[in-house]
Formats: structure tokens, C-alpha cells, sequence
């Protein structure tokens, strides 16, 4: 309990300074108004041409605030991207009952339920993709009542939205089955949260265990899945441990490169370090729609990855890499002065730690390293001997004491200048 209200007092903190706007729509599906919470990510002013994922809440009145805490703590530490929120309130007057309405014969919307899943998918969701900058990423987020409802979203044949949490759902006739048949046949990537705890009412935290059976037995490559029953948690309660690990789930592969990640994927590849690298953010533009430059710390994981299996020649391919996701910092030098050195051409390793020392500074990268690292590798150079003798004497006999030297084949970089 002590954790749980320490979570509480700092995600009110970092909710305290975020920029929620109310905006009013007159829906025509709904006949009448509907009031939505709009929260943008701090960069978005400041980065115009940025694009982030989209997160649709039900029940937002009370699922806003923990989404946006969650998100802004996680975006902090580039655990998480930035996502643009829309919550849709729903506590006037029973609306939440109103809207997710169910025929009780065929466990389908109803009439009122029918207009407000048209008010969504066909409203709301344009509105919101034509004002602001979203990508194609869409994620919806519901409790109880509006977790059961959210399930609707996945019986199109394209469905709406590519990842639901759906927290503690108090699920219709038949919805277990549908779902999990739609969840096999998936042809789609589908990201799905499920979520129950013991404090949870019992034939409902059973029905909810029940359809996780069927969920965890579905063999679909395309499906990312997980549940989680929490102890000691009130039906409420659970909320504030499911979304960080639901958002965590969903944006897994978004993540930087950790230390699990390094010792179990990366490091012990034979070849290939810097095409691992590429295939990740790849997934993460095409998955997510998010165009980032490769972190810092990315790199540098790569690096370590390269110096300890010792394949320095694929320092060349990192440097390529640094250069166009970098052009203007001195990345791109440091790899190239790193694998010359390492290959014992010093030389050539101090031309490229003086040609980053022209260069912007980046992370720990700085001129006084590039510069102290090419007057450290210059005390190694052979020294030629002295000729002895006048001008004019046969001196061909000191000539050939001078080691000969051989020219290095170009790096795949130098061969682009």
C-alpha cells in the first residue's frame, strides 16, 4: 500500500503540469454534444513536423490522468514515446451505461451503443487525425464496463486500432470466444492487454481467467499478448498497476536497447551487430509509425557489442550509420579512429580523431577526448632514422633501413569522398 500511494503522489505530481484541453463536439451520430480531454506531448510545439501514436480512453474523466502520468514519467526516461491522448468523458448522467449498451439476446451494441461506436470510429478518430499529427498507431484503453466494450473495435474485418488494454472487462455473452477466434485468425499485428485481480467480483475474475486460457493458447505469430492477475488489488486499484505494464507491453520493441537485450541478443551474435541495429528501428518506424534517430546509447551498445567480439571491421557500417542519422556531430569519426586503432593503423586513426575534433560534440564525445586521443596515438609513430652523411653521398644503404610501408585498403566511407 505504501508503494502504491508513493505512485500515486508522483504521478499527481507529473499530472499537475500537464496541458489537458476540454473541447466540445456536436456529434451527429450521438445527437447532441459530447465533451473530450485532449493532452498533446511536450514537444509537440516545439517539434512541428513530429509525428506520435494515438491513444483513445473510455471512461476518461478518470483514466486520463493515470494514462498521462504513466506516459510522461515513461517518455522522462525514452522508456515510452510521446503519444497524443484523447479521453471521451462519460460520467454525465449514466452515460457510460447509455453508450456501451448491449442487446442482451445476441451480447452486440444496441441501438444508442451502435450510435456511439459509429461516434468514434467514424468521428472522433478522423477529427482528431486531420487537427493533429498522428501517426497510424492506435491504441484504446477501457475499465470494466467500457474494457468489455472496447472488444467491439476487433470484430471488423480491418479493425480500428492496433493495441487494446482492456482492465478487468465485465464481458458480454459470448465475447471470450469471439475474441480469441478473431485473435487466431488475426492476419494483423494486434497488441492485447488483459487485466483481473483478486479483488475483483469472483464469477467475473473467473469468466476473465477463463478467456486468458483462451488467449495465452492462441499460435499467432502476429499477436502480442498478456495478462496479468493482480494480488491484493480492489477492482480499482488494479488500474494503476496495469496501464505502465500495458503501455510497457505495447511499445516493448521502442524501448533503447537494455542489458537483457544486450546479453541475450546482441552480444552473442556471430556477425550482423549493426544490421541488428537497422531491423530495430525499422520495427519501430514501421510498427509505430515513429521516425527517431537512433539513440545515442544505441550506438554505443552496438560499439561494446563490435570491440567485444572483436569484428572491428564492422565499425565501418556504424560509422555509415552515424553519419546519416548524426551528419554534423563527430560519431562518425570516433567509430572509424576506434576501429583504426584497434587494427593498429594509427595513423589513420588519428586522421579521423582530428577530422571529428572539426566536428559538433555529442553525449560524451568531446574535442579535448578526439584531440588527446590523436596526440596519444602520434607518440606511437615509427620514427624514421637519420641519414648520416654529406650532401651528395650514396645514401641508399640508410634508405633501405626505413621499414616500407603498405597503403590500407579504403573504408567504405572513405571510398564515398
Amino acid at each position: 500500500m505504501k508503494h502504491l500511494l508513493t505512485a500515486l503522489l508522483a504521478l499527481f505530481s507529473i499530472c499537475s503540469f500537464a496541458q489537458i484541453k476540454t473541447v466540445t463536439l456536436n456529434s451527429e451520430k450521438l445527437k447532441g454534444k459530447r465533451d473530450v480531454f485532449i493532452s498533446l506531448p511536450a514537444s509537440y510545439e516545439k517539434n512541428p513536423t513530429k509525428q506520435y501514436p494515438l491513444l483513445v480512453l473510455l471512461d476518461g474523466d478518470y483514466l486520463l490522468n493515470p494514462f498521462i502520468g504513466a506516459l510522461t514519467y515513461g517518455s522522462y526516461w525514452d522508456d515510452l514515446p510521446e503519444v497524443i491522448i484523447v479521453g471521451i468523458s462519460q460520467n454525465k448522467n449514466d452515460q457510460r451505461t447509455i453508450d456501451c449498451g448491449i442487446d442482451p439476446v445476441t451480447g452486440l451494441p444496441d441501438g444508442k451503443s451502435i450510435d456511439f461506436f459509429d461516434f468514434i470510429s467514424l468521428e472522433l478518430i478522423p477529427k482528431v487525425q486531420s487537427e493533429f499529427r498522428t501517426t497510424n498507431f492506435k491504441i484504446i484503453a477501457g475499465h470494466d464496463t467500457t474494457a468489455s466494450f472496447l472488444n467491439f473495435f476487433l470484430y471488423k474485418d480491418k479493425p480500428l486500432f492496433n493495441a487494446y488494454i482492456s482492465l478487468s472487462p465485465e464481458l458480454h455473452v459470448n465475447m471470450e470466444n469471439t475474441v480469441t477466434d478473431i485473435l487466431t485468425s488475426s492476419k494483423l499485428p494486434i497488441f492485447y492487454y488483459l487485466s483481473t485481480s483478486d479483488g475483483d467480483e469472483r464469477k467475473m475474475h473467473e469468466r476473465i481467467k477463463n478467456f486468458d486460457n483462451g488467449l495465452k493458447a492462441i499460435q499467432n505469430p502476429d499477436l502480442s499478448y498478456k495478462f496479468e492477475d493482480f494480488k491484493d488489488a480492489s477492482h480499482y486499484s488494479l488500474v494503476l498497476h496495469s496501464i505502465p505494464s500495458a503501455l510497457y507491453q505495447i511499445f516493448a520493441a521502442a524501448q533503447p536497447i537494455s542489458i537483457h537485450e544486450y546479453d541475450t541478443k546482441i552480444v552473442t551474435l556471430k556477425e550482423g551487430y549493426v544490421d541488428y541495429l537497422k531491423k530495430k528501428y525499422d520495427i519501430i518506424e514501421n510498427s509505430f509509425g515513429l521516425k527517431n534517430p537512433i539513440r545515442i546509447n544505441d550506438f554505443k551498445a552496438i560499439e561494446a557489442a563490435i570491440l567485444e567480439n572483436k569484428d572491428y571491421n564492422e565499425l565501418d557500417a556504424l560509422a555509415i550509420l552515424a553519419d546519416k542519422n548524426y551528419p554534423k556531430s563527430m560519431l562518425g569519426d570516433y567509430e572509424l579512429a576506434i576501429m583504426f586503432e584497434k587494427k593498429g593503423d594509427n595513423p589513420r586513426a588519428v586522421r579521423y580523431y582530428m577530422s571529428g575534433f572539426n566536428k559538433e560534440e555529442i553525449a560524451d564525445l568531446t574535442k579535448d577526448m578526439m584531440f588527446a586521443k590523436a596526440e596519444e596515438l602520434k607518440k606511437t609513430f615509427a620514427k624514421k632514422p637519420k641519414i648520416k652523411g654529406k650532401v651528395g653521398q650514396d645514401t641508399s644503404t640508410a634508405a633501405q633501413t626505413e621499414a616500407p610501408t603498405t597503403e590500407a585498403a579504403p573504408t567504405t566511407e572513405e571510398k564515398k569522398q
